[in-house]
């Protein structure tokens, strides 16, 4: 089974393509671009380097959310697109449980952390048996200081990754009460590996839909639409 994956999700723009339990191509871009001017021409290298026929490709897995809204639209737009075009289903990847799976095979917990914002990030608490990724806690929206006091009440070592462990490093050092470890940079980031490499253990359990029927989750509502919200609220 061949699994095309594509990651908008955050800062960095990736595209992979991973055939069984072989990634044959992997191309990611963390630099000041916008994943609309980088998407496609990443796909189209990776297609000409491994002289791939894109219609031999069995399903599309893409990060779903949450992360950056544009993003997010972004890579949705860009798989249904592809799905559609192709006649091919998709797979609906949770982006912080793909997050997760860079650290497929470790003992420890697994909190990757995205910067949500207004002193949120987010996250999940997850465990691994062997590949088979575990949630302890699923990705949610949550304030830092609550997440560290869920850490600290389990009380297992716990790695951290994700663009929100810079922006929270002081608070993690200040407030965890057990011993942590941060991902180091080739593994800290959103990877479209990942994506497709959970995607196809999705794929082997039925978990597909179609092109048509794809839609990303935000978890929140986006700032416009909080601000909206409060505006209607004060009326």
């Amino acid at each position: 089974m061949k699994i095309l994956g594509i990651d908008s999700s955050g800062l960095v723009a990736s595209v992979a393509i991973v055939e069984d339990e072989q990634m044959l191509a992997e191309y990611s871009v963390n630099y000041k671009k916008t994943h609309s001017q980088t998407l496609l021409p990443m796909l189209d290298e990776i297609v000409r380097m491994t002289e791939m026929d894109l219609s031999t490709v069995d399903a599309i897995a893409v990060a779903a959310g949450p992360g950056s809204f544009t993003g997010l639209r972004i890579g949705s737009a860009t798989a249904k697109g592809l799905g559609l075009a192709l006649e091919k289903p998709l797979i609906s990847v949770p982006t912080v449980d793909g997050l997760a799976y860079n650290l497929c095979g470790t003992d420890k917990l697994v909190c990757p952390l995205m910067d949500a914002r207004r002193s949120q990030v987010y996250t999940g608490i997850y465990e691994f048996e062997g590949n088979t990724l575990h949630r302890l806690e699923g990705q949610m929206a949550i304030g830092v200081e609550e997440l560290l006091e869920k850490l600290n009440v389990i009380g297992r070592e716990v790695i951290f990754l994700g663009d929100g462990v810079p922006v929270y490093k002081s608070v993690i050092e200040e407030k965890i009460g057990v011993p942590y470890l941060f991902a180091p940079a080739h593994m800290s980031r959103q990877r479209a590996g990942a994506v497709a490499a959970l995607g196809f253990q999705y794929a082997l359990e039925g978990k597909m839909e179609s092109a048509a029927e794809h839609e990303p989750d935000y978890l929140r509502l986006s700032q416009a639409e909080r601000e909206r919200a409060e505006k209607q609220k004060n009326a």
